[in-house]
């Protein structure tokens, strides 16, 4: 798993091109990351550029630790930039990961964009990494994303309560989903045959 992850990982389909996120990406996503709607239900900070600049940092120092794999995201028809998405939370000894961290601008949502790019990043930690388990959590507060994860086929395990600190101070109750290994084929074969 370690040696895949130093490599440059791009992951592409008909609808969705990921590539290793970087700094000088900084200037692509500004354009679209300041919106405070992407954020609501966050646990990141984004009031201006310099917490883009600090997420893009802390991605990037978390990618060198061998904890995180960030990735930018584009839209293949258009060509644009439309947001961002990363493996975390990468654990090699137990061959597990978590997707996360996925935010995409307004006109990319509910597109189908989402679901190209967790085919892409479910079959590459399945069928290259090796992974048992995925792991995949959100805000007990946004149903939309928790819609989204379940229409991919996971399995909701549970909420975790005061898991996390909002920025705004609040408490995060957070909802835990996963997919196993022995669950892909079924769910590959089912919901992403469109990309197989």
């Amino acid at each position: 798993m370690n040696e895949l992850l130093s490599t440059a990982i791009v992951l592409e389909n008909k609808r969705a091109r990921l590539e290793p996120l970087h700094k000088d990406h900084f200037d692509i996503l500004k354009t679209i990351a300041l919106d405070p709607s992407l954020w609501q239900f966050s646990s990141s900070k984004m009031n201006d550029e310099a917490d883009l600049q600090q997420y893009i940092n802390t991605a990037i120092e978390e990618k060198e630790k061998g904890i995180s794999y960030p990735f930018i995201i584009y839209d293949v028809a258009t060509g644009k930039a439309a947001g961002c998405t990363r493996y975390g939370n990468i654990t090699p000894q137990h061959k597990r990961l978590e997707i996360g961290w996925t935010w995409y601008a307004v006109p990319f949502q509910r597109t189908g964009l989402n679901r190209a790019c967790k085919f892409e990043l479910l079959r590459f930690a399945f069928e290259r990494l090796g992974c048992i388990r995925i792991e995949l959590k959100t805000s007990s507060l946004n149903i939309k994303s928790q819609t989204a994860i379940e229409k991919i086929g996971a399995t909701k395990e549970g909420v975790f309560r005061s898991h996390m600190i909002n920025p705004d101070g609040s408490y995060r109750d957070t909802v835990y989903f996963s997919i196993l290994q022995t669950e892909w084929p079924q769910i590959k074969q089912s919901i992403f045959k469109e990309y197989i």
